[in-house]
């Protein structure tokens, strides 16, 4: 028994390793002609094994494109597409950007920390106030996440003010949150007395003797 962890690796996985095979048959057939036959058939056999291709646009293209991948750009064949390059298939994509940001209290968030910076730099007023508390409560819930033995409500006070440059200042006393603090604490099972009944009905026959 031949386990597939000992075969060569598949280049589309998703067509199974008997469509690999008739791909690499088809290679080898030496008359055109019936290399162009067997082609046809080896598509027809993955459309089939492919139905949700149907709704991407050239979908027989796309097909076609798949043979040749799979054949590793061997298969000499008369095509009704051109073959795809084998340059641009296995060129590797560019690297994308990824923005890098400096933040010391990273248990808030970039997206955190930035509102609580914008937050200090609005005008005074009854909304300003109501988006402080939001953000506070926003902090506290990170802060758990985080240290879950206490609540140090000094911290994110400090925490706000060293973001802000000074501009925001709390008083951890009057620093009232919206919304209760949830503590995650060990479940215990409960305790079942499953032979307390037992015990009562056996020690009530007793006492009627």
């Amino acid at each position: 028994m031949e386990y597939n962890t000992l075969q060569k690796k598949l280049v589309m996985p998703e067509y199974g390793r008997h469509v690999h095979e008739m791909v690499q048959h088809a290679v080898l057939i030496e008359d055109r002609e019936q290399r162009n036959i067997a082609a046809h058939t080896i598509v027809n056999i993955m459309g089939t094994l492919m139905p949700h291709l149907r709704e991407v646009p050239d979908f027989k293209h796309k097909l076609w494109d798949h043979l040749f991948i799979i054949s590793e750009f061997k298969l000499d064949i008369d095509a009704p597409y051109p073959p795809p390059s084998h340059d641009e298939m296995t060129e590797k994509p560019n690297p994308v950007p990824y923005p890098q940001a400096h933040i010391r209290q990273k248990h808030y968030g970039k997206i955190l920390v930035d509102m609580i910076r914008e937050a200090g730099k609005l005008e005074d007023c009854p909304q300003r106030d109501s988006l402080i508390l939001l953000l506070a409560t926003q902090m506290r819930k990170s802060y758990l996440a985080w240290n879950r033995s206490e609540l140090n409500t000094e911290q994110i006070v400090q925490d706000i003010w060293d973001l802000t440059d000074g501009k925001i200042k709390l008083n951890p006393e009057e620093l009232q949150f919206a919304e209760p603090v949830v503590r995650e604490t060990t479940q215990h099972a409960p305790q079942h007395h499953y032979g307390g009944r037992n015990k009562r009905r056996k020690l009530a026959g007793s006492n009627r003797k």
